[in-house]
């Protein structure tokens, strides 16, 4: 066993810090959930983004079938996505860092990230089936209005994840 002294030489700097800085181990660990937010995110729109490119795939075998009149409801479901995306990609953090200027509470925080798991699986679940489109060989009449729905129902939900960092809900 080490005498103190040489215990403390073979510290780290951070936990050197978490010894002497009361209230910086709750900074660390606030820290980290400002990146978890960010991960998660970032999963989020890159699910919406694979699942983009099966619309992509769709929309070319309507091409090469010559069903140009179906491209217009596409491109409104493309439009669509591509709002949501930016909207999650641009969003307000979930948690604010230690030096910002509004304080996000971890009760609220936890609220959050309750709501995005939810969140998680419904964003799946749409980019699952705008992924299946071209194997489903449905018509744009048939397919676009429950995927326009859902997309829908996904605006709703982050509707409702920026009204709980707001203390609105």
């Amino acid at each position: 066993m080490p005498e103190p002294k040489q215990h403390s030489q073979q510290r780290g700097a951070i936990e050197s810090v978490l010894r002497v800085i009361p209230g910086f181990r709750g900074y660390l660990e606030k820290e980290y959930r400002r990146e978890s937010d960010q991960l998660q995110r970032r999963w989020l729109v890159d699910r919406l983004q694979r699942g983009k490119r099966g619309l992509d795939d769709y929309a070319r075998a309507l091409a090469d079938a010559a069903a140009i009149d179906a491209l217009p409801q596409v491109e409104r479901l493309r439009s669509r996505l591509d709002r949501l995306i930016g909207r999650v990609d641009g969003a307000m953090h979930g948690y604010s860092g230690f030096f910002d200027l509004v304080q996000v509470d971890e009760t609220l925080l936890d609220r959050v990230y309750e709501h995005d798991v939810a969140m998680m699986e419904q964003i799946a679940e749409l980019a699952d089936k705008i992924e299946d489109l071209r194997a489903q060989g449905a018509s744009p009449t048939d397919a676009m209005p429950p995927l326009l729905r859902m997309i829908d129902a996904v605006e709703e939900r982050w509707d409702l994840r920026e009204d709980i960092l707001k203390g609105l809900e």
